[in-house]
C-alpha cells in the first residue's frame, strides 16, 4: 500500500471519529437540553423544536445545498472529505438519536457538549475537512459582500441563530449556547496548535557575543544572530533570537541578567516549534 493511500485512509478514519464525536455532543448533551450553538446544527435544533423535524435530516437539507453553492461560487476546494463528513453528520445524528442524554442539567450539557463538539470539530479540521455549515455560507457570502470579512459574516450568522434560540427557548439557554460555542472554539485551538507552548526570546545587547556563547554552551540551545539598526540612533545592532522550553525561561533570564543587566529582552509565546531540539517536522 502506497504512503499516499495510507494517508487518505488515515484521514478518513480520523474524520469519521471526529464527526461521530460531534454527533455525540449533539445527541447526548445539546439537543435534549435545547442548547443551540451557532451553525447549521444549532439552527436545526431550533427548527426541530418548532416543527419537530429530525435534526440530522434538517442538517443535511441545509448543508448539501450550501456545499453545492459553495463549490459553484468558490470552486471545488473542499472535496470529498467535506462531502463525506457532511453526509455522515446528517445521517449519524438521527441514527444515534435513540441514545439517552447523559444529563438534563443545562450547565453540564453546555460544558461537556462544548468540549466534545470542539474535540470532534478539531479532529475533522486537522485532517483536512469541515462539516459544512455556516463557514461555507460565510465564505460564499464574502464573495458578494467583500467589505465584510469571513469571520465577521460567520459571527453575524451565528449570532442570528443563537438569538433565534433565545427567542424560541429562553435567553438563559441562549447564554448556555454561547458558552458551548466558546468552549468548542478553545478546544479546536488546542487541537490545532497543541499545548506545548515554547518561548521565543529576542535579546538586544552590546554584550551579545558573551550572551550567545553562554546560551550555546551553558544552556545547549541554538542561537541566531540578526542584524538590526536603531531607528533613532541609526547604529547597527546585533539581535539574538533564541527559542527555549518553558522550563528554560528562568535559566535564560539569569544568563542575560548576569552578563548584561541592561539588556533589552522580549519574551513571547510560540504555539508550535518544528526542527532540531523540538518537534520533528
Amino acid at each position: 500500500m502506497s504512503e499516499k493511500l495510507k494517508k487518505i485512509i488515515t484521514d478518513f478514519i480520523w474524520i469519521t471519529i471526529g464527526t461521530l464525536l460531534l454527533t455525540l455532543s449533539l445527541d447526548l448533551f445539546l439537543i435534549p437540553n435545547q442548547i443551540a450553538p451557532g451553525g447549521v446544527s444549532g439552527l436545526a435544533i431550533v427548527l426541530n423544536h418548532i416543527f419537530k423535524w429530525p435534526v440530522g435530516a434538517v442538517t443535511l437539507l441545509i448543508n448539501i445545498p450550501l456545499f453545492l453553492i459553495s463549490i459553484k461560487v468558490l470552486g471545488s476546494v473542499f472535496g470529498a472529505k467535506t462531502l463525506y463528513s457532511t453526509l455522515l453528520l446528517g445521517v449519524s445524528i438521527d441514527a444515534l438519536a435513540f441514545l439517552k442524554p447523559l444529563t438534563h442539567n443545562a450547565m453540564l450539557a453546555a460544558v461537556y457538549g462544548g468540549l466534545i463538539m470542539g474535540l470532534g470539530l478539531g479532529i475533522v479540521i486537522k485532517y483536512g475537512a469541515t462539516t459544512g455549515g455556516t463557514d461555507l455560507a460565510a465564505m460564499t457570502l464574502h464573495k458578494y459582500i467583500p467589505f465584510l470579512t469571513v469571520g465577521r459574516i460567520l459571527l453575524i450568522i451565528d449570532f442570528i441563530i443563537i438569538a433565534l434560540a433565545g427567542i424560541e427557548f429562553s435567553p438563559e439557554l441562549a447564554l448556555y449556547a454561547l458558552a458551548t460555542e466558546f468552549i468548542a472554539i478553545k478546544v479546536i485551538d488546542v487541537i490545532q496548535e497543541g499545548t506545548d507552548y515554547e518561548r521565543i526570546a529576542i535579546i538586544i545587547s552590546d554584550k551579545y557575543e558573551e550572551i550567545s556563547h553562554s546560551i550555546l554552551y551553558d544552556m545547549d540551545r541554538r542561537v541566531t544572530e540578526l542584524k538590526g539598526v536603531g531607528a533613532y540612533s541609526k547604529k547597527e545592532k546585533n539581535v539574538l533570537l533564541v527559542v527555549v522550553n518553558r522550563s528554560e525561561v528562568t535559566s535564560l533570564r539569569n544568563v542575560v541578567k548576569k552578563i548584561d543587566p541592561k539588556a533589552f529582552v522580549i519574551l513571547s509565546t510560540a504555539h508550535e516549534v518544528l526542527g532540531e531540539g523540538f518537534r520533528n517536522m
